[in-house]
């Protein structure tokens, strides 16, 4: 092991790696589910549509306010380091700890729950525990396989997302060219039934399906060409997320209709089944299992990166901060982060609803810190303006101002969605004041 303050991260990923490992955290089993809810919530297909249009513009809106930040402060802590530059350590120090106890441990949970959920439906292992223990053995074996490498690592993430793609080309092609001609006759009656609820509510579900893109953060200090590849590989892996969501749904409403959709608990599955029968359904819980643990891969590969961070910068966290020089990770950071990962998925077995569990400990504090990033590329502008920014964002301040904006508001609807369930996360979160505060008091007792 080197000394942490000696690390060097080798500059070993692409615009492709880039591309694979955005695409594999977004393009999760959430496409599958959120269509429904979206329908639900809009007057027409049109509606929906526009919903998930509108989104993919918010989500590249974010991904060039980022561009800025991770060209101009390259570095493995991501947004910890932006916080840190612009707020000072306590907030950067608060993030890590989110990251550490909350946001990144409690997705990687979320995610490996839904890879058990329809594991579970191909091959049940355990009774009423088979999704637990489908999910604790994801996150033990990926955790181990990154640990072992930044290569086998990588390799995984392209074949998963690769997967993933090819298996929502399947689902597109099967949408719009496969369901019988009747149903695609009620296909297009339902296409034009009105839809309850709210848009605004609609966008709540697409801009969850579109998060998690800013995990590419992260990788900045490991990428070579970091001014060019950075830039491409963000806006590239939006405008394929983008691409592939309107087509998906497309889909979706070409096959079933807007009030097929709207009804549907299991779309992705009513669709294939239309379009193929019972095997069908057996096909997509395929699909779903490749696209989780492409998005568990990739959420664990980036995570460990801001605990890494942490540990260079805090002597408490110190062991995080070591990097394996022979595999190229950071080994110590990836192993605590397992561990607290699948106790979170001890949680959400007690529970008996880790899925549902994880989406309510987890969201507000992501979207607290997430507009807080936006923040962070104002005060970098005013307080470091001599700093090389290869890339800027155009139209500033509008830009940043928007994503601000976005931001915020999905704090608030998260808040509202998650209810007492909020508590928990929000509680944890407030858990790293006391030991920000022994770490203030360390230092003031060693400079004194």
């Amino acid at each position: 092991m080197n000394d942490p303050s000696q690390a060097r991260l080798a500059s070993s990923l692409s615009t492709v790696d880039v591309v694979a490992l955005t695409v594999g955290v977004v393009i999760g089993a959430s496409v599958f589910e959120t269509p429904a809810l979206v329908a639900g919530n809009t007057g027409s297909g049109w509606a929906a549509l526009l919903a998930w249009t509108l989104g993919g513009g918010v989500s590249i809106v974010g991904a060039l306010c980022y561009a800025e930040l991770t060209t101009a402060y390259p570095h493995a802590g991501g947004d910890y380091f932006y916080f840190q530059r612009a707020f000072g350590d306590w907030l950067a120090f608060l993030f890590a700890w989110a990251r550490l106890v909350v946001t990144q441990t409690g997705s990687i949970a979320l995610l490996a729950f839904v890879f058990g959920d329809y594991a579970t439906e191909l091959w049940p292992i355990g009774a009423q525990y088979s999704p637990s223990i489908y999910a604790a053995l994801a996150v033990a074996g990926l955790t181990l396989l990154n640990a072992l490498g930044v290569r086998q690592g990588k390799h995984l993430q392209r074949g998963l997302t690769v997967a993933t793609i090819v298996g929502l080309l399947v689902l597109i092609g099967a949408g719009l060219f496969l369901v019988p001609e009747s149903a695609g006759q009620a296909a297009a009656t339902g296409a034009s039934d009105g839809g309850g609820g709210s848009f605004g509510m609609a966008m709540v579900f697409v801009l969850l399906t579109y998060g998690g893109w800013n995990e590419a953060a992260y990788l900045s200090a490991e990428v070579r060409d970091l001014s060019r590849n950075m830039t491409r590989g963000l806006l590239g892996s939006l405008g394929l997320i983008a691409g592939l969501y309107l087509l998906v749904n497309w889909a979706y409403l070409q096959g079933l209709g807007l009030a097929g959709m709207a009804g549907s608990e299991v779309v992705a599955a009513d669709l294939m089944r239309a379009a193929f029968g019972a095997p069908g359904a057996k096909l997509i819980s395929l699909l779903v299992v490749a696209a989780a643990l492409s998005s568990t891969n990739a959420t664990i590969f980036t995570g460990a990166r801001t605990s890494f961070a942490l540990g260079r910068d805090v002597r408490f966290f110190r062991f995080l901060g070591r990097w394996d020089a022979d595999t190229e990770t950071p080994a110590n950071a990836l192993l605590v982060q397992g561990a607290v990962a699948l106790g979170l998925v001890g949680v959400g077995a007690w529970t008996r609803q880790g899925f549902e569990a994880m989406v309510d400990y987890t969201a507000p504090v992501f979207w607290l810190f997430f507009g807080l990033a936006g923040a962070a590329l104002f005060v970098l502008r005013r307080i470091e303006p001599e700093t090389d920014r290869p890339f800027r964002v155009p139209l500033y301040p509008a830009v940043p101002l928007l994503f601000c904006a976005a931001c915020l508001y999905m704090l608030w609807s998260s808040v509202a969605y998650a209810g007492a369930g909020a508590l928990l996360g929000v509680g944890v979160l407030l858990a790293g004041i006391p030991l920000l505060a022994l770490r203030t008091a360390r230092s003031q007792e060693a400079s004194s």
